[in-house]
């Protein structure tokens, strides 16, 4: 799940961090044009979406702001930048959520980055551990965050 070098840790000194803030992702633009390719791609082409003029003219937000969906979907690319590889990990698996909030709208223009907490490590079989994150994606200058969630994934080592 990691896209820069940072290098890999054990699964001994990852379990030892259980409970700390593990990693912060870079900062992502999520403007009209990305807003529109997720519209495209799911169907969902709500006004409050894809019509800035009809947002701002109808809707509370003064604009157009990002799917819930879409903001999620960012926190793949957001744990690659983040969070540290495993020592001998072959593959992440996204296992799911436990719980999922939109707290915030994310207007079109701001940015966003994922805010990454280690709550458990939990092994499920010789070659398979569940890690269990509490995510919050910020929108910067924003008192409120975008969302927050339980985000479990699977690591497969080898």
């Amino acid at each position: 799940m990691n896209a820069h070098s940072a290098p890999a840790v054990s699964l001994d000194s990852l379990i030892q961090r259980i409970g700390e803030e593990i990693g912060i992702s870079q900062w992502h633009v999520v403007d009209q044009a990305m807003i529109d390719r997720f519209a495209e791609v799911t169907g969902d082409r709500q006004f409050i979406h894809v019509d800035p003029a009809r947002a701002i003219a109808e809707s509370p937000f003064g604009g157009t702001i990002a799917h819930g969906f879409l903001t999620l979907s960012l926190l793949s690319s957001m744990s690659q930048q983040a969070l540290p590889p495993i020592e001998g990990r072959v593959m992440v698996i996204n296992y799911g959520f436990d719980r999922v909030r939109f707290l915030a709208p994310v207007a079109s223009g701001s940015r966003v980055r994922g805010r990454f907490t280690l709550a458990d490590v939990k092994m499920r079989s010789k070659g398979e551990v569940a890690l269990h994150y509490q995510v919050t994606v910020e929108i910067e200058g924003a008192a409120k965050p975008a969302l927050a969630a339980d985000w479990i994934t699977l690591a497969v080592l080898g």
